[in-house]
C-alpha cells in the first residue's frame, strides 16, 4: 500500500464522510440561527432555510448508498442545488436584517461545496 493512504479512514457509512459530517455542521447552526428570526417567518424563511439545509447532508446520505455511480452523482448534484439556494437565503436574510453578517455561513456552504466536487470527481475518476 502506498504511503498516500496510510492512516485513511476507511469510509463504513455515511457518518465517516467528512462532507456529511461538515453539511450536518452546517444545519445545525443553521437552525440555532434562524431561532432569533422573527416569529411572522417561521412558515415562511425559516421553514425554506432549513428545508434547504436539512436537504444538503440528506442527499449526501441518499447517495452514499446508490449503486449506480449516475445515481450517486444525481444526489449529489441536489445537494450542491440546496447549497446554492441555502446561500441565497442567507444573503436575503442579511438584506432583511436579520443577520449582521452572513459570511461565516457562507464560508461554510463554500467548504461543504468543494467537499461535494471532490466527492463527485473521484466518484467519476473510479468510473474511468
Amino acid at each position: 500500500m502506498s504511503s498516500k493512504y496510510k492512516g485513511k479512514k476507511k469510509v463504513k457509512n455515511f457518518k465517516d464522510l467528512f462532507v456529511w459530517q461538515k453539511a450536518h455542521q452546517l444545519v445545525i447552526e443553521t437552525y440555532r440561527k434562524t431561532k432569533s428570526y422573527p416569529t411572522n417567518e417561521r412558515f415562511g424563511l425559516i421553514s425554506q432555510m432549513r428545508r434547504a439545509a436539512v436537504s444538503v447532508p440528506a442527499n449526501i446520505v441518499e447517495g452514499f448508498r446508490k449503486r449506480g455511480i449516475k445515481d450517486k452523482i444525481n444526489f449529489y448534484n441536489i445537494a450542491q442545488a440546496s447549497l446554492d439556494e441555502l446561500q441565497y437565503y442567507f444573503l436575503l436574510s442579511k438584506d432583511l436584517g436579520y443577520l449582521k453578517d452572513e459570511t461565516s455561513y457562507i464560508q461554510i456552504i463554500r467548504e461543504v461545496e468543494k467537499m461535494l466536487a471532490g466527492l463527485i470527481k473521484s466518484i467519476k475518476i473510479q468510473e474511468e
